[in-house]
């Protein structure tokens, strides 16, 4: 009996002591701890539009165009020169003809042989001879031939280059003499309706491009005429940068008085804007989920947190953001790490 009752006890404390074990295991695991992301800071400066744009440009006209026959052949006459004006309707170039009258002439044969089928077609079905299909036959081919002697009129009519509107001769990108295919350009052309379209294409950059709204007023200095001032007024902004020079175009039509400029004139603009803005300037590795003029930055909380903003762009380049709106009361922002930020992180700031 005292066997069993000591038996009894080791295992009862044994069993308390595995318990007592199992809880002090529980009470001992570790909280999980917040990964600490390392990030550099920047000081947020300010920048101030001015009210006014200048820029410089080449003059040019409103429309532009590469003349060029419909068909090939070989250019027979070109009746005007580089730099000589024209009225529109004027014949400007013509191709020889011998080949394209052939052609006029065998589809018009060819009219008259469909005519004399059909005409002999009609009788011979009124005879019973003829079947409805043969006679309507001989109708499609009659209607064939002479679309085909349309489209041949049609282009002898577009072997000569026409002016489509008053101009002058840019360039003459081919002569006399010479075998040219179709399309292929033999005139350049700038369409100018006295000195009315003549205009100052000029480069400016992305935040100037967007405080510049059209029918802004500007004024012109050519180089061509010194002591001058010209009005202008913005005409045409260009929606997509100029590949070759990576800026974005400006079109100022120019009041030019009694002066006809020469294309390819080199002249000053200056562009009144008609309000100064003050812009905040960030590095552009601060900004997160850019679409269109809005944008993500974090900026710090504290030494160990960070808070995110939603910002509204004026522009940017290669290095900066300008921001319109959005960080008013801030004056650092965080510059990298920021993709793997959100405002329950912690940070420490790294020089």
């Amino acid at each position: 009996m005292k066997n069993i009752n000591l038996s009894y006890l080791l295992l009862t404390v044994s069993s308390l002591i595995l318990i007592s074990c199992g809880e002090k295991k529980t009470e001992s695991k570790p909280f999980a701890i917040s990964e600490v992301i390392p990030v550099k800071i920047a000081t947020i400066s300010s920048l101030a539009m001015p009210d006014t744009v200048s820029a410089t440009g080449l003059v040019t006209t409103e429309n532009t165009a590469n003349y060029a026959f419909k068909i090939g052949g070989i250019i027979s006459r070109i009746n005007v020169e580089e730099g000589q004006f024209f009225r529109k309707g004027t014949v400007l170039a013509t191709l020889n003809s011998t080949e394209i009258n052939a052609g006029l002439s065998q589809s018009g044969l060819s009219v008259e042989k469909a005519q004399r089928d059909y005409n002999r077609a009609v009788h011979l079905y009124k005879d019973s001879v003829y079947t409805l299909e043969q006679l309507q036959n001989s109708k499609t081919a009659l209607d064939f031939a002479q679309k085909s002697k349309d489209a041949v009129a049609f282009n002898e009519r577009y072997s000569r280059i026409y002016a489509a509107a008053d101009g002058f001769v840019a360039q003459k990108v081919a002569n006399e003499g010479e075998v040219v295919s179709p399309g292929a350009p033999v005139l350049l052309i700038n369409e100018a309706t006295g000195n009315r379209n003549y205009e100052l294409k000029v480069g400016v950059t992305d935040k100037e491009w967007a405080a510049i709204k059209i029918g802004q007023n500007a004024t012109v200095n050519l180089d061509g005429y010194p002591g001058q001032r010209f009005n202008a007024f913005v005409f045409r902004k260009s929606q997509a940068s100029d590949r070759a020079v990576g800026s974005f175009q400006i079109e100022l039509k120019m009041t030019l008085g009694k002066i006809t400029p020469a294309v390819g004139m080199f002249g000053k603009a200056i562009i009144q804007t008609k309000k100064a803005e003050n812009l905040v300037v960030i590095p552009y590795d601060a900004l997160v989920e850019i679409d269109g003029d809005k944008a993500f930055v974090y900026v710090p909380n504290g030494t160990t947190g960070v808070k995110r903003k939603s910002v509204l762009l004026s522009g940017f380049d290669n290095h900066d953001a300008y921001i319109r709106s959005g960080l008013t009361n801030a004056d650092q922002i965080v510059v990298s790490n920021s993709a793997f930020l959100n405002e329950q992180s912690l940070i420490k700031i790294i020089r």
